[in-house]
């Protein structure tokens, strides 16, 4: 493996850029559905000083656990209810696991390898996506990689600190996703021993003691579920009542949806996370492939099975799931960039040496044409900060031969690092701030707060978890009676659409347009709204309107 000062430096140069990078995501508007429903579960516990149980649409809610939400609320208590506070605590965790798969690729296979594994999973495409669209996965990345370190360090004897956190981490793995965090956390351990024949390891009474401790890390999720939902089964709950928090913990949302069984349904491919894969975690996705693939054909060469069987078992069950969603790869990025990592840095025929090459600078090209193609076809507006990171993504793009020399692997892989960084500075200081713009829930929250401080804003045959979230005062809920009787003591401001208000009027109600609003589902993203010349006809509108009591009335 190639080893100088240059390297190293430059390495370290890169990574401070990465995470950087991971930070210009940070002040994005929360995308909707899911991180701004989140965020308001977070900021109603705060508001209401009720930390054990959680609530969405003014109902109980019944489906993640509450390790995410607890550091959410932690934040806003510190920075106030703000995108950057709802952001930061998913951020932090996702540079924690970086610093953990540089410490386990360290003491796997090198110095090196740990080092360049922390920059494939900082620009691991979907990695930064979901530092932006934030949900449980950051945090889920960085505890499932610490866990996994731990555990191996408490190998060395039979009780010590790192048994503890790292039932500390799996515990908390487990209240950010449920009991299958246990999956590439034991898939890891248990896999490597198994395959290395280590049975004594297999079956020492630590791992008992493990599974002692993550049970008693994990009580506070018990308990809150228990005093929510266990202790009141009059409660109606996906539609039905008697329905038990702690079942849904352990079955329901965990078996319930791998065989579609559970009152949240899904559909499954076989198939969906081998072509996931391909994007999710570009600009890597094909060395990834490849490591594995030689992985498997050296493995009576293999000098551990940690990160194969930690990110391999997930896979597998992933993909025979019925409930399947992109964002559930992230968990297992740390093992597949050790072992891209360790891929890469083992590359020594001229052949592989050349399909590395063609690879990735094929890729990089792909990246340069996207970043022009997406600007010239959606027209973002432009600022010159953004102008000036870009530009200083490329500048190191053009200077990296001269601190690492041509033809080296280490110049191919750091220019894939900067390839990544000027696209994904593209990505989160031009084009999602502007397309954040579409997305009416936010600016009507924003408008309202500047134009109607104080006045509740209701909504009216449509939904909005990001004007829940950024309106400076609770959203009031109303059905025809409410809505009715609320009129009649005074103006209401209404949150709708166009055809709704329409059908007000009809009904004698006085609706005064205060702004119309254009809406588009950003999470939804399809060419017509990509495309500007075709906007006008992809987007929906949203109005705020004054609703006062008719004439006749």
């Amino acid at each position: 493996m190639m080893s100088n000062s240059n390297e190293r430096q430059v390495s370290l140069l890169i990574i401070g850029l990465l995470i950087f990078m991971n930070f210009t995501g940070l002040n994005i508007t929360i995308l909707e559905p899911d991180g701004a429903l989140y965020a308001g579960i977070a900021k109603y516990m705060v508001q209401h000083h009720d930390y054990w149980n959680m609530f969405a649409d003014g109902h109980d809610w019944l489906d993640k656990p509450h390790f995410p939400f607890w550091m959410m609320a932690i934040s806003y208590n510190i920075f106030g209810f703000t995108t950057a506070a709802y952001k930061l605590p998913a951020i932090l965790f996702l540079l924690m696991g970086a610093g953990y798969t540089y410490l386990f690729g360290r003491r796997l296979y090198g110095e090196q390898v740990g080092r360049w594994a922390v920059c494939i999973l900082l620009t691991a495409e979907h990695i930064v996506i979901s530092n932006n669209d934030v949900r449980a996965e950051p945090y889920l990345t960085g505890l499932i990689i610490a866990g996994v370190y731990h555990l191996y360090r408490s190998q060395r004897t039979g009780f010590n600190y790192d048994l503890i956190l790292g039932a500390l981490f799996t515990g908390c793995a487990i209240m950010t996703k449920g009991p299958f965090a246990l999956v590439p956390i034991g898939g890891a351990i248990a896999g490597h021993l198994t395959l290395t024949r280590q049975w004594k390891q297999l079956f020492h009474w630590r791992w008992l003691l493990a599974g002692v401790f993550t049970a008693l890390f994990i009580t506070p999720e018990l308990y809150s579920l228990y005093q929510q939902f266990d202790l009141h089964p009059e409660k109606l709950v996906f539609g039905r009542t008697g329905v038990s928090g702690i079942r849904f913990f352990f079955w329901d949302s965990q078996f319930g949806r791998f065989m579609n069984t559970g009152p949240i349904k899904g559909e499954g491919d076989p198939f969906f996370f081998f072509h996931t894969v391909l994007w999710a975690f570009l600009p890597w996705s094909i060395l990834l492939y490849a490591a594995i693939v030689v992985f498997i054909r050296k493995r009576r060469q293999a000098v551990e099975y940690y990160c194969i069987c930690g990110g391999l078992l997930t896979f597998a069950l992933f993909s025979l799931s019925r409930f399947q969603l992109p964002h559930y790869l992230n968990i297992v990025f740390p093992f597949f960039a050790i072992l891209t990592a360790h891929f890469v840095l083992s590359l020594q025929a001229k052949g592989m040496l050349k399909f590395f090459r063609i690879t990735q600078y094929t890729i990089m090209v792909i990246m340069a044409l996207g970043i022009l193609v997406l600007g010239f076809l959606y027209l973002p507006i432009l600022n010159y900060y953004a102008l000036f990171c870009m530009l200083l993504g490329l500048l190191m793009f053009l200077l990296l031969p001269r601190w690492l020399g041509n033809g080296s692997v280490a110049l191919v892989f750091f220019r894939t690092c900067a390839a990544s960084l000027v696209l994904t500075l593209f990505l989160n200081l031009v084009l999602y701030p502007d397309m954040m713009r579409y997305q009416s829930g936010s600016t009507v929250a924003r408008h309202a707060n500047q134009y109607f401080p104080g006045v509740p804003v209701s909504y009216w045959k449509v939904n909005s978890y990001a004007l829940e979230f950024y309106l400076n005062v609770p959203v009031e809920r109303y059905d025809s009676a409410g809505l009715r009787q609320a009129v009649a003591e005074g103006p209401v401001l209404l949150f709708t659409t166009p055809q709704q208000a329409d059908t007000l009027q009809q009904q004698g109600y006085n609706c005064q347009l205060v702004k119309e609003f254009v809406q588009f589902h950003i999470s939804k993203l399809d060419l017509p709204f990509v495309n500007h010349k075709t906007r006008g006809s992809a987007v929906d509108r949203r109005w705020l309107v004054l609703a006062l009591p008719g004439k006749d009335r």
